[in-house]
């Protein structure tokens, strides 16, 4: 069994890679979908990692699953189905390596995700030490109940919760609607990532202290904010803090924060394994910082090349 386990979208991000001298934009057919990128993330960085999901029977289905396997990704838990096709999403790229999306979603196979399936993992043996998930799910039934209920499982279970909310406004046809659904579950997560843009919607603030703050007494043990390349604020308990950015040539901010979440929760799963505990509030300062730092560097390696997942960093190139 994998000590983490995503569950949510594959998907196919079709990635502005340049445009012609006639001005035509020039794409690329890149594997991606946020929690599929953070198992991979995990899964070059040593850990033992897989995914929960859902794809068309379909070339762009059969892409995914290869490319998931060849990353070292158990896919026992990733379904198909006829109904859909597997999702596409449009990823244009700015001169700053800013990404604007749009989607082929209506509906898209991974929303087709059932309640027995997602589950399914809990049933299988040996339980993982982490489940992952984003918000994504929440936009259509049966994937927003099938979610919902396989967190709540895992949680009462005793593993470990992970949740990055990923708003992707494209997806949600009400504002209002997309933020109730993306706070429903904070009382069942233990850590949470929310981007800098993503704070104030789901707080009202942009101040770090006062939105992680509002955010920790909602659920979630270790709340972390990422600022792009300003690094990222994180709260445990009282315990806040910064970790500086690492400096680099973008091209592609793509994957970058599912790299971050893979790359953290590699080192927690490695850290409790040589102290036998996921207990959060037991990570000293220095520990915590030293997590945040590593993921840090693993987001901005993967910042640096085009791509979500082939831009991921390995257990080699990192170093340690």
């Amino acid at each position: 069994m994998a000590d983490i386990i995503s569950l949510g979208e594959v998907l196919v991000d079709l990635t502005q890679t340049g445009v012609r001298e006639d001005g035509v934009a020039e794409f690329a057919a890149f594997p991606g979908g946020a929690p599929a990128n953070v198992s991979v993330a995990a899964a070059r960085l040593g850990a033992k990692a897989g995914f929960i999901g859902k794809v068309g029977r379909d070339g762009f289905g059969r892409q995914l699953r290869q490319t998931l396997e060849q990353e070292g990704v158990d896919t026992s838990s990733l379904f198909e189905t006829d109904e859909s096709p597997t999702t596409l999403a449009i990823v244009s790229v700015d001169e700053s390596g800013e990404r604007s999306f749009a989607f082929y979603r209506q509906p898209g196979a991974d929303t087709c995700l059932t309640e027995e399936e997602a589950a399914r993992f809990l049933d299988a043996g040996k339980l993982p030490k982490v489940l992952h998930f984003g918000s994504l799910s929440f936009t259509n039934e049966p994937s927003r109940t099938a979610a919902l209920e396989a967190v709540r499982r895992a949680g009462e279970a005793g593993v470990l919760i992970s949740y990055d909310p990923n708003f992707r406004p494209a997806l949600w046809s009400d504002r209002g609607e997309a933020v109730r659904r993306m706070k429903q579950p904070l009382p069942m997560v233990d850590i949470l990532k929310v981007s800098d843009e993503e704070l104030p919607l789901l707080t009202g603030t942009e101040d770090l202290e006062e939105g992680s703050r509002a955010l920790a007494e909602a659920g979630p043990a270790l709340v972390l904010v990422t600022l792009g390349g300003d690094g990222v604020f994180y709260r445990l308990g009282e315990r806040t803090g910064s970790i500086p950015g690492i400096s680099v040539q973008v091209a592609d901010t793509n994957g970058a924060g599912d790299t971050f979440l893979g790359a953290l929760l590699s080192r927690l799963v490695r850290c409790a394994e040589d102290e036998g505990s996921m207990d959060l509030t037991a990570l000293t300062e220095e520990m915590l910082r030293e997590h945040l730092d590593f993921a840090n560097r693993a987001a901005a390696k993967t910042c640096s090349r085009p791509g979500a997942i082939p831009a991921m960093p390995t257990q080699e190139e990192m170093g340690r």
